[in-house]
């Protein structure tokens, strides 16, 4: 397992995409087609991984002051075993929710800390996952 990428969520999507370019010699590169169409924002490349995701700071989140505007968002562990780790969720009764991104060969699943944290795990594989699927 190792970290994956890095969700950061802001106001200044523009200020920040440039900053990560600048500064870190990141690129922008595409987004899968079901992201791009449900979220505004950015991914940024180190070499030929998405390493930072931008995501408008107000898109998922209200702004009554409850959390700060600009924030990471999440981040996302790359592991092994897909079925595994659902099952061996599943077993420990934690709620989660799957995504399946079949044009780049992702299945992810989001879950959340005691304390309400988002975390986001990545499978990568060869395997159909154009059906997806729900809990």
């Amino acid at each position: 397992m190792h970290i994956d990428h890095t969700t950061i969520r802001t106001d200044h999507l523009a200020d920040t995409r440039d900053f990560f370019v600048k500064v870190f010699g990141l690129t922008e590169g595409p987004r899968p087609a079901a992201i791009a169409r449900a979220i505004p924002g950015h991914w940024l490349y180190w070499k030929e991984a998405p390493l930072v995701h931008l995501i408008p700071a107000s898109f998922y989140h209200d702004r009554t002051g409850q959390s700060p505007a600009e924030a990471i968002d999440h981040t996302a562990f790359f592991m092994e075993d897909y079925e595994g780790f659902r099952q061996h969720l599943k077993d420990l009764g934690i709620h989660f929710s799957p995504m399946d991104l079949p044009d780049i060969g992702e299945r992810r699943i989001f879950l959340r800390t005691p304390a309400g944290i988002l975390l986001e795990t990545v499978f990568r594989t060869d395997n159909d996952i154009s059906v997806p699927t729900q809990e």
